[in-house]
């Protein structure tokens, strides 16, 4: 028997098994099985969806620890001036440990539930662009932002349980859908600029620019030694003379980006860790490791490999007594809350489209419910690890695009997860000039959302324009959601009032193209099983035979217009944010 019989009847085997038709492989049997999942194909998608997104572990405990998690920068001390003082740089080091540990493992829970209950090979983990929110807003740097790093923790935890209540009862969809189209675009690409400042910057990044002080920010470049203690600028004549700097431009941006042209699987991973390793060597003048109090205690750290680090620092670490930080708490809160709706339930769709999963009569997925409940739940139990909001993955499309259908994709991915948990000390030596082209490259990939908005009616265009700018001006989400939200209903409620005071004289030249927008979506408010226990349902967590869930498309309508629809109103072209 060849290779590939053997191949063929494991395939066969495990489909006819009972895990087989848990997951509706082909053959299994189950009357909705997935034509074209196999075994071993959900094993090699698994695996992929792992190395396109275990840059996340390295990237997101670089991030996080940058608000100094616990830590407390010595009253004296400015929010500058905490980098230099050493007692702080290695408590923050020990919470950027705790981090990583908690970021592969409510990844790995969040994937494998994700796969096991909700059947969908999508992953899960901390997102991008709600971290460096949590992170330089939220919390900010060294906690010099809104609340202190506790309290943003509570914010998260009770995100998680309002959104839960959101799935429960169907709002969740509807907010997302409700939300002008526009602004759900445009705070995409907003993040994506968001994100690449911070991997241009020196907090998470390549260190390429700086804040300046006749100008906002100014090209940089020099060795942290030769940068203004006070302003942290760099003289003239050492300005892009960083050997760190141009090792992660050309092994962690230039590279990757090629890599990614050829479509090479794991091209991010591929040029952190050939960053890492350029990086690891001491002495050389690009090491992670110099001989520092705080060198050497994370070269030790490094040299152990393989190891359980438990969460010391972060574990539970919420704060309840909201007190003064009321109103930052309840904007810090609103957000997670928004940006989470939009994210997950984009990225979710999208992935399920691509996957085959989607009910064209319906244009529901299957195991949508639960997979939502997993994604809320999951918000709330990182938060106890101490990460940011855990969300859906867009990486998850590098499994599906190798054949992954199934949840057993999430389950292998899961479990690559869990594994990564006991290479703590390899992630966390992973220097923030090898992620800082990433997150570059994340930006890039994150703008192709603004293709999509509707420039051509100033009713929509300047909301989404505010929108992106204000993101990363700002250095806040927050407050580019804020003014987005406000110019549209500005801008586009006056147009309404003109139009009525004039008896529609005075009407904008081209309001035709205007993005429609109403309050009454196709679907409904309430979800099916509420209306089912309305009409007095006794078993009405089991749908209705014919019973569609409308999501605004006809079931006549093109495969094409459906996948426009979605994409336009579902916000389905985000990145995971």
């Amino acid at each position: 028997m060849g290779f590939g019989d053997w191949v063929h009847r494991t395939n066969y085997s495990v489909a006819r098994s009972p895990v087989g038709r848990w997951f509706r492989l082909e053959n299994s049997g189950h009357p909705q099985e997935r034509k074209g999942s196999y075994f071993f194909t959900e094993i090699r998608a698994g695996l992929a969806t792992f190395f396109a997104m275990a840059y996340i572990i390295s990237v997101n405990a670089n991030i996080t620890s940058d608000s100094g998690g616990t830590c407390v920068c010595p009253p004296e001390s400015l929010a500058d001036t905490c980098n230099t003082n050493t007692e702080y740089l290695l408590c923050v080091q020990e919470v950027r440990r705790d981090i990583v540990t908690a970021t592969a493992a409510i990844a790995a829970m969040g994937t494998f539930f994700m796969g096991l209950l909700a059947n969908l090979p999508v992953a899960l983990a901390p997102g991008m662009g709600l971290n460096a929110y949590f992170a330089y807003t939220v919390v900010g740097h060294h906690g010099s932002g809104m609340i202190p790093y506790r309290l943003a923790l509570t914010a998260v935890f009770v995100e998680g349980f309002v959104f839960l209540g959101l799935t429960l009862l169907g709002i969740r969809q509807w907010l997302a859908r409700a939300l002008p189209a526009s602004i759900k675009l445009a705070t995409g690409t907003g993040i994506g600029l968001y994100l690449t400042l911070i991997g241009l910057s020196y907090s998470a990044g390549i260190g390429l620019i700086t804040g300046a002080t006749n100008s906002p920010v100014e090209l940089a470049g020099c060795s942290s030694a030769m940068r203004d203690p006070v302003t942290g600028m760099c003289p003239s004549s050492d300005k892009m003379r960083n050997p760190t700097m141009w090792v992660g431009i050309f092994c962690g941006g230039v590279l990757t980006a090629m890599l990614m042209l050829y479509r090479v699987k794991g091209a991010v991973i591929i040029g952190i860790l050939l960053v890492s390793i350029i990086s690891w060597p001491r002495p050389t003048p690009v090491t992670y490791f110099p001989h520092t109090e705080l060198g050497d205690s994370m070269f030790d750290f490094f040299k152990k490999v393989v190891t359980f680090h438990p969460i010391k620092h972060t574990l539970v670490a919420q704060d309840w007594n909201i007190g003064e930080h009321g109103s930052q708490f309840g904007l810090a809160f609103i957000t997670f809350l928004y940006v989470d709706i939009l994210d997950t339930t984009g990225t979710l769709y999208s992935m399920a489209r691509f996957a085959g999963a989607i009910d064209e009569r319906t244009q529901d997925f299957e195991g949508s419910a639960m997979a939502y409940m997993v994604d809320a739940i999951c918000v709330s139990i990182g938060s106890l690890f101490g990460t940011p909001p855990v969300t859906a993955f867009v990486e998850s499309g590098a499994g599906i695009s190798e054949g992954g259908k199934t949840g057993l994709t999430s389950c292998v991915t899961g479990f690559c997860f869990f594994i990564a948990v006991f290479f703590a000390p390899i992630f966390a030596s992973i220097p923030p000039w090898a992620t800082g082209c990433t997150l570059v490259i994340v930006g890039a990939l994150m703008c192709k959302a603004a293709a999509e908005i509707n420039w051509r009616y100033y009713g929509d265009a300047i909301p989404a324009f505010l929108t992106i700018a204000i993101m990363p001006f700002t250095y806040s989400i927050a407050y580019g959601l804020i003014a987005g939200i406000l110019s549209y209903v500005t801008l586009n409620v006056a147009v309404w009032l003109v139009e009525k005071g004039t008896r529609g004289y005075l009407v904008p030249a081209n309001k035709d193209e205007k993005d429609p927008w109403t309050w009454r979506l196709p679907g409904g408010f309430f979800p099916p099983w509420v209306r089912r226990v309305a009409r007095g349902k006794k078993d009405f967590w089991r749908a209705d035979e014919n019973e569609s869930v409308d999501l605004g498309v006809r079931p006549d309508e093109s495969v094409s217009s459906q996948e426009q629809y979605v994409e336009k109103n579902m916000g389905g072209k985000g990145f995971a944010a």
